[in-house]
């Protein structure tokens, strides 16, 4: 492959579509990268690119390890892979929240600065996607907490008493509420992020850059 030809890793779902028009904006042209597409690798000989299709929870990995050079990515999956990985950008899409949230009828008291006291959760279970967000949440409280790791419904585990609490993302908090549950604490905004691998980055240095540049003036335009 040419010196400057990137390989791109963009997430499967929601967020591929804002992926996809912002690269398009950049000058790569995105033409049949669609999500209702069974294909997963898209080769763009004219703008010296491949885009492949990956899950989210994927990226991290496959730019780690070179299989792509630069990925989009949440900011929730960096912080739970902790892969070793260059996060360039903040794209400032996919926006969503991480919170702690526990049943309505079984809330902690409410402390005198108008907070919920996170010390009822000590030494309990938290249901979650992302035991490692988790943990780092209740360790700087000087808690200690027993993260049970689920890969989806996670409202449900308070409902049939398999922990206590939850640690999830959130964007609207909807589906908390219909699940009778509500936020007691949030612990970090996310994003969609740009990252590469970091050899790709200083031998590819000037074209990753200069795609970083330009989606990073197109978002101050927006």
């Amino acid at each position: 492959m040419p010196k400057n030809f990137l390989t791109i890793a963009l997430p499967k779902g929601k967020l591929l579509t804002d992926s996809v028009q912002l690269l398009t904006q950049a000058g790569i042209d995105c033409q049949g990268v669609e999500e209702d597409s069974r294909r997963l690798l898209f080769d763009l000989p004219p703008n010296q690119a491949r885009i492949i299709i990956c899950r989210p929870t994927d990226i991290p990995t496959y730019v780690e390890h070179g299989a792509a050079d630069i990925g989009f990515v949440g900011k929730d999956t960096i912080i739970e892979q902790n892969c070793d990985v260059a996060e360039l950008l903040d794209l400032k899409f996919g926006y969503c929240r991480f919170v702690v949230a526990m049943p309505e009828e079984n809330l902690p008291p409410i402390l005198p600065n108008g907070e919920y006291d996170l010390n009822y959760i000590n030494h309990k279970r938290v249901a979650t996607k992302f035991p490692r967000v988790a943990q780092m949440f209740f360790s700087s409280k000087g808690m200690q907490v027993t993260p049970v790791k689920l890969h989806g419904n996670i409202e449900l585990a308070p409902r049939v008493g398999l922990a206590e609490t939850i640690v999830d993302i959130v964007s609207t908090g909807r589906t908390l509420r219909e699940n009778n549950l509500k936020e007691v604490a949030q612990i970090l905004e996310a994003t969609t992020r740009m990252i590469a691998n970091r050899v790709s980055y200083r031998i590819k240095y000037e074209r990753i850059q200069e795609l970083a540049d330009k989606c990073r003036e197109l978002l101050q335009e927006n």
